[in-house]
């Protein structure tokens, strides 16, 4: 499960952005003050995936808050929200360790779409999930032991898939990542795809039984979830 820590005083943004991140399968983990997002970080630092982080909090503003963040070696996407527009302010939140900045007002897809693409570089060398092994940077995939050979599309649907596995990755989404053309919505060619990969990872090696439904699942109106058990 990804865990976004989500540092907003506003509870006018921060409501509807909490709603907006779990609607896309995001944990949400609430810090109204900069001080707030500092002790989360000391509680349970190691489960929070990505911040999002207002610059202008009540108590530590949210460049003082990156920097502790970025001090204690945390290495993990920070997306600043600002309400100033001026270049030099974009500068100085990037040089204190944020990945990117929204400002505000902002649109709810364009900010959802910045997390997606700061996850998206931060997928792991190797991913391993039930018996499916990943490594991303020779792009080479066995599966129960045994290496299979992927098309480059086959392979960037299972590296989408596996890096949200246990999350319901939407059509217009993977056809957004994986084919840069989110209007395909009518198109099979997702479904041809996601058919040829089930196919390919369907076998288990250790005892011949057929686990493709098991590992993709469909949820049907919706997309498809890669399964974490």
């Amino acid at each position: 499960m990804t865990t976004v820590l989500l540092v907003e005083d506003d509870p006018a943004i921060a409501q509807p952005l909490t709603r907006a991140l779990q609607r896309e399968g995001y944990e949400v983990r609430p810090a109204p003050t900069g001080g707030a997002a500092v002790a989360a970080f000391g509680e349970n630092g190691a489960e929070i995936t990505l911040v999002i982080l207002d610059l202008g909090l009540p108590d530590l503003d949210g460049l003082e808050v990156c920097r502790r963040i970025r001090a204690a070696g945390k290495d993990l996407p920070v997306l600043m929200l600002t309400a100033r527009t001026d270049e030099a302010d974009f500068v100085v939140g990037l040089d204190a360790g944020a990945d990117d900045y929204v400002a505000k007002p902002f649109r709810m897809a364009e900010l959802l779409a910045r997390v997606r693409a700061l996850l998206r570089r931060r997928v792991p060398a190797l991913m391993e999930i039930g018996g499916v092994r990943v490594e991303t940077g020779s792009r080479r995939v066995e599966v129960d032991g045994v290496e299979v050979t992927l098309s480059n599309k086959e392979f960037e649907l299972l590296r989408v898939m596996m890096s949200r596995a246990g999350q319901v990755v939407t059509r217009e989404e993977i056809l957004s990542e994986v084919w840069n053309d989110p209007t395909m919505k009518t198109s099979k060619t997702l479904d041809m795809h996601m058919s040829w990969l089930r196919r390919k990872i369907a076998r288990s090696a250790a005892n011949g039984r057929d686990r493709a439904d098991q590992r993709i699942s469909t949820v049907r109106g919706v997309g498809f979830r890669f399964e974490t058990d």
